[in-house]
């Protein structure tokens, strides 16, 4: 808790000094002047506060001054730069960020006062195309979800936004620094460099270990801060670092085909993009690596191989979503009876380890009640009981299929899940009619009903989850309709290559939020014909 008296002193001390003293918030409002802050911007308080100066003071509309604001807070390095306020008064600014925002200094300065300030007078605004690109790349990078496309969003907008010709993008790893992406370099000429220590000296890495840019306008300036650093055709080069709430992450080398002059802006825009380009990466690698994670979760938890059934040929395949850091709860399984098989395909709700891990419950006590030889729709039951006794707040679906090769016939319990599809041989396919039943886990008093049939000689039955037949333009009735279509003009003579063919239609959405999982089973001739 601040002491009301301690604050008051603090805040009249800075009143009384000569220096202009200001701060802003993370959005860059003004939130406290002092009076010589007023006196020196020509402004009252009662103009900034609360407001950008920015878009107060027409002298500072100039986006190089924004820019120096922006790198400021993603760098979280002190900055500085002179401004001229009309007609002929220049002013020297210091900027001091931290997470809750910056504080400001203001003092007076000649045009040739020597302050070591990093920028001269104010550049010329950035060209359309440029800005256009800086835009354009800000958008991308808000939509990238993983490092590759990350990378793919700032390949395809710094170099024609800047003119370069290569570029290479770096991220430092116990101590080293490895290639994420690069484009525009030769064939074998960034071998070289790959696993490079962090503290090599290299513009690439010092840049890293600095956190300070590095601007070659020519070969000669390269040349003759690094002796013998090997060179391709390149005549100018930017090192940036890329540094992601306020530690480092990575480098960015972007290269050009001539001699080139950084401007004030172009040097500003840069390392603030580098630091936009490094809070991406630094969420895109928690993405791939959470992601990893949980990959290896859900491919543990469905089964590693499928059974051997007289009569039966089985196949199965497990999509993952595309979109989104969460797994999802579908699943499948093929267990053996003492006269065939019983298909199991589910899907728990949501998308979470939460509902991966509660799939693999129900998986682990369906293959318990199955092995007590009950029937499919006491399996059903059962596996509601426990769902709603587990009190995990989600439902779950399912199609549960106990299937006899040897007299074709089979019993199934469809509860709340999409019904299987049917192929004769002769290509006609149809929907499975079997009855529906709830959702498992809506209540502990459910019943779930039973369908009895005989399937016809050769024929194909196949299970799947919505993730396959929903999308953003059409219903699912519309999405089953497709798969029916697609499952009827089918002509691979294999289940593998059937459900290659089968999932096609989900690998083809570039966003499909939800995973998929399908199960194909055949009768072969193996089984002998039912009696009667």
């Amino acid at each position: 808790m601040v002491d009301a008296t301690a604050a008051a002193a603090a805040t009249a001390a800075v009143e009384r000094l000569r220096d202009g003293v200001f701060a802003l918030d993370p959005e860059g409002r003004t939130g406290y002047l002092n009076r010589s802050a007023e006196l020196l911007l020509h402004a009252t308080r009662e103009d900034l506060l609360t407001r950008r100066p920015w878009e107060v003071l027409p002298w500072l509309a100039d986006p190089a001054y924004e820019d120096r604001y922006r790198s400021a807070m993603l760098s979280q390095q002190p900055t500085a730069f002179l401004a001229r306020r009309p007609p002929g008064h220049w002013l020297a600014f210091s900027l001091y960020p931290d997470a809750h925002g910056l504080t400001g200094r203001i003092v007076p300065a000649a045009p040739s006062t020597d302050v070591t300030l990093p920028e001269a007078p104010p550049a010329t605004p950035a060209s359309v195309g440029s800005v256009y690109h800086v835009l354009q790349l800000a958008s991308g990078l808000t939509e990238a979800v993983t490092v590759k496309e990350v990378a793919s969003a700032v390949i395809d907008q710094i170099l024609p936004g800047f003119g370069g010709q290569e570029l290479a993008l770096y991220l430092a790893d116990a101590g080293r620094m490895h290639l994420v992406a690069e484009s525009g370099y030769q064939p074998g000429f960034l071998d070289p460099f790959e696993g490079t220590p962090i503290r090599a000296r290299l513009p690439g890495t010092e840049v890293f270990t600095t956190g300070a840019p590095i601007f070659f306008e020519s070969e000669s300036e390269l040349a003759a801060a690094y002796p013998g650093i090997p060179r391709d055709e390149m005549q100018a080069w930017a090192f940036l670092p890329l540094i992601a709430s306020g530690h480092p992450v990575g480098s960015l080398i972007l290269g050009f085909d001539r001699p080139r002059s950084f401007t004030t802006e172009d040097r500003s825009v840069l390392t603030a993009l580098g630091g936009l380009i490094a809070q991406a990466l630094e969420r895109a690698r928690l993405y791939d690596a959470e992601a990893a994670v949980a990959r290896g979760l859900q491919s543990a938890l469905l089964p590693h191989r499928l059974p051997e059934v007289p009569g039966l040929d089985i196949a199965a395949r497990y999509l993952p979503g595309t979109r989104g850091m969460d797994i999802g709860g579908d699943w499948y399984d093929a267990i053996p009876t003492s006269d065939g098989v019983v298909l199991i395909i589910g899907d728990v709700e949501g998308h979470s380890v939460k509902a991966a891990a509660l799939m693999g419950q129900l998986r682990s006590a369906v293959r318990a009640f199955v092995s007590s030889d009950d029937p499919v729709e006491t399996v059903a039951r059962r596996t509601n009981h426990l769902l709603v006794d587990l009190d995990a707040g989600l439902l779950a679906s399912c199609c549960l299929l106990r299937l006899t090769p040897d007299t074709r016939t089979l019993r199934a319990v469809r509860a709340g899940h999409p019904p299987p599809l049917l192929r004769a041989p002769d290509g006609r396919t149809t929907q499975l009619d079997l009855d529906g039943g709830p959702l498992l886990g809506v209540d502990h008093d459910l019943d779930f009903p039973a369908t009895e049939t005989r399937l016809p000689p050769g024929a194909t039955l196949v299970l799947y989850t919505d993730g396959l037949v929903e999308s953003a333009g059409s219903t699912i009735t519309e999405g089953i309709d497709r798969l029916r279509t697609t499952l009827a003009h089918a002509t691979a003579p294999g289940l593998d290559p059937l459900a290659t063919l089968l999932l096609g239609q989900a690998h083809h959405q570039d966003h499909r939020a939800d995973d998929v999982a399908i199960l194909i089973a055949r009768l072969t001739d193996t089984g002998r014909a039912p009696a009667g």
